[in-house]
């Protein structure tokens, strides 16, 4: 006979799987745990991001069909930091309806052909995303009131080439000033450029040059940027500021970045991407090829360290340089090459 019995074998399987043993962790928020599988989102819906305000996405969907419309959607929460900017093409889940008090959600940025971005300063390695997806970008620039800022301008090439987007100056107010000197500083740039004075509307030169492509503005306030595209945009109302006329600086108006549709009188259409006057765009995240780019069609980079201590923008074939020695672009190209060495010394950190 064993020493055991069926009993004591029962009370000892009670002890082991007694429930009042067992710790559950509480769940303050009530909601269910979190799990890493992520929904695919098949029957998402694509739009394209028009503008963004304060976590609020404006989404155009159906784009060039009955059905198209403007829609509103917040980020959804697996995109996490993600940024989502004007000119993203994103998928959408929710109520795509467009009805007012409605609310989609952003699940999907698709992939980007380009990505504008800038720094708060050369030093600072962190970039700022303003707009994706653009081809163009037109730098307006007004030839008095205010004055032009040729340096201002470099940047702003420095960045198109980075971000591989066709650069195209534009030079507003041409009524007030002779363009001639600025434009000079960008001869040995193959730059298409176009002039207007305040009498030329409407704008079919700039309108056929826009129309089948996404095309970013940039430009510093008072320069008559937000003035072009209401020309170009009727009925974009975007504000309009003055210039200050003891600073020569214009007053930011436009606060917001906006993509709006241009419309040719044959039909075609285009897209502009407007984005608020700047007084400063750093360029800390570029690469420093890119800086070269920007300031000579013929620029070539070498490969490795320039020998013998030779100052980069000295060490390969730069075709001002040569202009600026022969004396051809007198004291703007000389002020063109500090403001390379500049850019340079910020990029590479020394």
């Amino acid at each position: 006979m064993s020493w055991w019995s069926d009993a004591d074998d029962a009370d000892e399987d009670d002890d082991d799987f007694d429930e009042s043993s067992i710790r559950v962790r509480p769940n303050p928020k009530g909601n269910r745990p979190r799990t890493k599988t992520r929904p695919e989102h098949k029957d998402a819906l694509a739009g394209r991001i028009m503008t963004v305000d304060r976590g609020r996405f404006s989404v155009l969907v159906y784009q060039d069909t009955p059905e198209e419309r403007q829609i509103t959607a917040s980020r959804a929460r697996e995109l996490g930091r993600t940024p989502i900017v004007t000119g993203d093409w994103v998928d959408l889940v929710g109520d795509t309806s467009g009805d007012p008090g409605t609310l989609a959600r952003v699940v999907r940025v698709h992939e980007r052909s380009t990505l504008l971005r800038r720094s708060a300063d050369d030093s600072d390695a962190v970039e700022r995303v303003i707009v994706a997806n653009a081809e163009q970008m037109l730098i307006v620039v007004a030839a008095a009131n205010p004055e032009p800022r040729a340096r201002l301008i470099d940047r702003y090439l420095v960045a198109a080439f980075d971000a591989g987007i066709e650069p195209i100056l534009c030079i507003t107010k041409t009524d007030l000033a002779d363009p001639s000197p600025l434009l000079a500083e960008f001869d040995c740039l193959d730059l298409r450029i176009i002039t207007l004075s305040r009498d030329d509307v409407p704008l079919e030169e700039l309108t056929e040059i826009l129309v089948g492509r996404t095309t970013v503005t940039v430009g510093h306030s008072g320069v008559g940027k937000s003035t072009l595209v209401n020309a170009l945009v009727p009925g974009a109302d975007r504000a309009i500021g003055v210039v200050n006329t003891v600073t020569g600086r214009g007053r930011h108006t436009s606060s917001s970045t906006i993509c709006l549709r241009l419309h040719a009188s044959d039909g075609r259409t285009g897209w502009i991407i407007d984005t608020p006057g700047v007084r400063s765009f750093g360029l800390g995240h570029v690469d420093s090829a890119n800086i070269l780019r920007s300031f000579a069609a013929t620029a070539r980079v070498p490969e490795g360290e320039p020998p013998g201590g030779i100052p980069l923008t000295e060490a390969h074939d730069w075709e001002i340089i040569d202009r600026v020695e022969a004396g051809e672009l007198g004291e703007s190209g000389k002020a063109r090459i500090e403001s390379l060495r500049k850019l340079l010394d910020a990029s590479l950190g020394t």
